[in-house]
């Protein structure tokens, strides 16, 4: 018996090695299961049957990892090179990557009348950016009866405008095809020049906004918004999304009138009534939309540090958008004032804001920005020929998920391509559960006397 011991006890010591945390974390398994769905998404596109003419894979990967991360940035037209396979592929990827991969798989698990244990629940909150141990599957349905709903709606309203102009097939995908993408705040579009075609159109125009504002906003607003119905009676979280999406929403239209009014190249070209709306679309698509009614190459510098401002911050958290999200904007602000008011936590709404999430929120920041130089600088060396301004541009687009471009994308060469790739992933899934999946948690269990540092 005592000779079996020490090998016993090495097969425990095994097992126990290769179920540590960190293997199955679900920040890790959320991140793989992205980049499995990205690398079927490139292969599916670079079949003959997707493309005109065929993709390389380099292109299909690019193009699939777009549409999974909900960016929108292209190194091929999606409406000339794709069929309407490909297309179908790129809407699919969309929506899988939009509402989240895991919310899919508990979907999945709750149509075949199966129950989702609790490291299953721990991997869908993960997704859905959930810390509340509730029942996840119920919000699940709710988010899959919500989406499916507003892009039906969504859809039929974009026909009666497109269905005129192109006639029943072409007219009714176009529409359901936008709305998709508008809802997912993906900005993949079916024609090279975006919605330029219709800055005017007032249809168009309140139809893709309500769509990407409604998702950017994160669902679990939206469902605090139609229990609760009155904005006294709302969480802390869903206030703070809700006056920094205003504040941010008519800000950057105030400022965007103003920077580009008199501008021949973007506003000034168009009526009056048509600027009002094309500054409207171009002050909020930022907040990850990707799509655009002017020629965003042709903005001007403070309009374009007003937007890459904008990419930065991103929408809502649990949302079909990205950025840092505006919650995280929103902490760092109030922090920043009870810092100088000398308080000892930052207040909001009679409310006083968890320190913990104060510390998250700086470290989303901090990362983020930590990402963007790092991955600027790189690109910059890369392509010395391109401006370095049009290339952090990019790199803001593609943290964001946002897929605006000034015209740069297809010409910034495989490495660079290869930066905005993981730019891309890193901003879909976030950079602080990027950076535990990386990296396994090791909270302290020894308390330290404190020190003063001094700071500034």
């Amino acid at each position: 018996m005592k000779s079996w011991q020490p090998r016993i006890s090495g097969r425990l010591s095994l097992r126990a090695q290769l179920r540590r945390p960190w293997r199955f974390s679900p920040p890790a398994l959320l991140a793989l299961s992205f980049l499995a769905l990205i690398l079927i998404g490139g292969l599916l596109l670079w079949l003959p049957m997707a493309s005109h003419g065929g993709l390389g894979l380099g292109q299909a990967l690019f193009t699939a990892c777009s549409a999974v991360t909900v960016t929108g940035l292209v190194v091929v037209d999606t409406g000339s090179v794709l069929t309407g396979f490909g297309q179908a592929v790129v809407l699919v990827l969309i929506h899988l990557g939009g509402l989240g991969l895991m919310t899919f798989a508990g979907l999945t698990i709750l149509a075949l009348g199966g129950r989702l244990g609790l490291g299953g629940r721990r991997v869908v909150r993960e997704a859905l950016d959930q810390t509340a141990p509730g029942d996840v599957l119920v919000l699940v349905r709710h988010i899959a009866i919500l989406a499916l709903s507003l892009e039906l709606v969504g859809a039929l309203l974009l026909a009666l405008v497109w269905v005129p102009e192109m006639g029943w097939g072409e007219g009714l995908w176009f529409s359901v095809f936008h709305a998709v993408s508008a809802f997912n705040n993906a900005g993949f579009g079916l024609r090279p020049d975006s919605l330029m075609p219709w800055a005017g159109q007032p249809l168009v125009n309140v139809v893709i906004t309500a769509l990407f504002i409604t998702g950017g906003l994160g669902f679990t607003v939206i469902l605090d918004l139609w229990r609760r119905r009155r904005f006294a009676r709302l969480t802390l979280h869903s206030k703070l999304t809700l006056a920094g999406t205003a504040i941010l929403a008519l800000g950057g239209w105030l400022l965007m009138l103003g920077f580009e009014w008199r501008n021949p190249d973007t506003l000034g070209a168009l009526p009056v009534v048509d600027r009002l709306w094309a500054a409207w679309f171009t002050a909020v698509t930022p907040r990850t939309a990707g799509f655009n009614s002017v020629d965003t190459g042709a903005l001007g510098m403070p309009a374009t540090l007003l937007t890459m401002m904008l990419m930065f911050i991103g929408g809502g958290s649990n949302s079909t958008a990205s950025g840092v999200k505006v919650t995280t904007f929103m902490v760092v602000l109030l922090s920043t004032r009870a810092i100088l008011r000398g308080e000892q936590q930052p207040r909001l709404f009679r409310r006083a804001v968890a320190l913990a999430a104060v510390f998250r929120a700086y470290a989303v920041v901090m990362l983020s920005v930590m990402l963007l130089m790092l991955a600027g600088f790189v690109l910059v060396i890369l392509q010395p020929q391109m401006r370095p301004l049009d290339v952090l541009f990019e790199s803001f687009s593609a943290f964001g998920t946002v897929g605006l471009s000034r015209g740069i994308t297809a010409q910034i060469g495989a490495p660079g391509q290869g930066i905005l790739m993981l730019l891309m992933f890193v901003g879909r899934i976030g950079p602080l559960a990027f950076a535990y999946a990386l990296a396994r948690p090791n909270p302290a269990r020894v308390r330290y006397t404190e020190a003063e540092v001094q700071i500034g």
